[in-house]
């Protein structure tokens, strides 16, 4: 089968890769779409993050859905010609996190296409690919490929809104409106937020978080542009910095009110300077956020039950055997928001 294998930064190959043997409580699934995320962007512009780097040839991606072709003996949930959204996560099930019911810090989780581990994990952008059958949710028959491959970002916009409690009539901020950015836009709505306003540096990006939901947009690279929301200690009740900016996340803490909860959602590559001095007089409670659990599976319920709709955000679709294009578009934020790769 053809996979998209990096072997070093901008060196992006379709190569032929052995299939893996079907185990009895594994399921083969066919895949149709796979988007391209940040970290894929990352791997592919820099080869890494941080102190994460690539150190042997790995198929990227971990977006991915597509149709059941065979499933194992001992197999019972999904069947051939099911179509299903794949969980990148495999957690072990056994060690102190797992059974703690915080699966998303398993001290030996599998996620596809990280390099965080060596040897790394094989990811998803491959004609063919075995998962374990409890990776492989079923989606409604309505649901297409391309709606089922965004169950992964927005499981982690949903863990992100969990992580911030509940929303229900607050005022909310999300600065940083690339897709993660707008898919907590769509899911801080769903949650009851009274008034979400999104920031950005591209009008491009801006232009989307309106359509999925945002009641306002300011670009900040304008002088002052959260000024309106500074007065009287600050507007939101709650942040969700999606950007992974250090300024845009320094930038915007006069806008938030006392006591307010800030979710640091997007990840800096060399880390962030925190002004400690602002989060102590203001007694901002600021909080993490990190992949997801159980949320992909309510990101599948809400999607492919027309409860939210992340369409919006997808840009273009290109076939596997243009990768590098479709990394190259991706790349562009003034011209894409989200890029997907299909396969077959």
């Amino acid at each position: 089968m053809r996979a998209a294998v990096l072997h070093a930064a901008k060196d992006l190959r379709i190569e032929t890769v052995a299939d893996a043997p079907l185990g009895a409580r594994e399921v083969e699934v066919r895949i149709e779409a796979g988007g391209i995320c940040g970290s894929d962007l990352h791997y592919y512009l820099h080869g890494g993050f941080g102190s994460v780097r690539l150190k042997e040839p790995m198929i990227l991606g971990h977006e991915i859905a597509g149709t059941v072709a065979r499933v194992g003996a001992e197999v019972g949930s999904v069947k051939p010609g099911q179509r299903v959204a794949v969980n990148p996560s495999r957690p072990c099930g056994a060690c102190r996190y797992c059974q703690e019911g915080k699966q998303q810090h398993c001290l030996n989780m599998l996620f596809y296409g990280s390099a965080m581990r060596f040897p790394h994990v094989q990811g998803g952008f491959r004609e063919v690919l075995v998962c374990d059958e409890a990776q492989a949710v079923p989606v409604p028959a309505t649901m297409s490929a391309a709606q089922a491959a965004f169950a992964e970002p927005f499981a982690v916009c949903l863990h992100a809104v969990n992580r911030a409690g509940p929303l229900l009539g607050k005022r909310v901020l999300v600065t940083g409106a690339g897709p993660i950015g707008a898919l907590t836009v769509i899911a801080a709505r769903r949650a009851g937020a009274l008034e979400i306003v999104a920031t950005d540096v591209a009008d491009a990006t801006l232009k989307v978080a309106r359509k999925v939901g945002a009641d306002a947009t300011v670009n900040v690279s304008e002088k002052d542009a959260l000024a309106r929301y500074e007065t009287d200690k600050g507007h939101f009740d709650v942040m969700f910095e999606c950007s992974g900016n250090e300024k845009a996340l320094a930038g915007a803490l006069a806008a938030v009110r006392p006591m307010s909860v800030v979710v640091q959602v997007g990840i800096a590559g060399q880390g962030m300077n925190v002004p400690m001095n602002v989060v102590v007089a203001k007694e901002i409670e600021l909080r993490g956020t990190f992949r997801f659990h159980e949320e992909f599976a309510l990101a599948v319920a809400l999607i492919g039950g027309g409860l939210v709709d992340v369409m919006p955000l997808l840009t273009a679709t290109v076939p596997l055997a243009e990768a590098n294009d479709a990394f190259a578009l991706a790349a562009d934020r003034s011209k894409a928001m989200k890029v997907q790769l299909a396969f077959g």
